[in-house]
Order: structure tokens, then sequence, then C-alpha cells
């Protein structure tokens, strides 16, 4: 599985999901829809979203490695 979320990004899930997760602390019946909060954690967690592949979208710097190194 490669990467496709990049660190700003990253950054930017795990604040988001933890505003949703906090949802849970609210006394309603919506509060369950804080659990929802745990997908944008966990896609940052692991770098990769599924959406972003399904798109072809990445967020992640891409680096050249077609150099070699000489020793």
């Amino acid at each position: 599985m490669k990467s496709n979320v990049g660190s700003v990004d990253r950054g930017i899930r795990s604040i988001i999901g933890i505003i949703i997760l906090s949802m849970l602390l609210i006394p309603d019946s919506i509060r369950w829809f804080g659990l929802l909060g745990l997908i944008p954690i966990m896609t940052a967690f692991i770098s990769f979203c599924p959406l972003y592949r399904l798109f072809g979208i990445s967020t992640c710097k891409t680096t050249n490695n077609n150099h070699q190194k000489s020793v």
C-alpha cells in the first residue's frame, strides 16, 4: 500500500477527526455521529486514503530516486 496522504493533509485529517470525535461528548442521539471521526484519524495514521487512490490523487511529495548513489 503506497502512501498518498502528505504531512499537511495528515495534520488536517487529525484535527478534523478529533473535532468530529468530540461529538461523542454531546448528550444527544446524534452523538454517535462522532464515531465517524475515527475515519480521518485512521487515514492520517496509516497515510493512505482509499478515495484518493480511487480518484488518482496524492498529496505526498514525490522524490526522484532514479539516481544511484556512488559508493
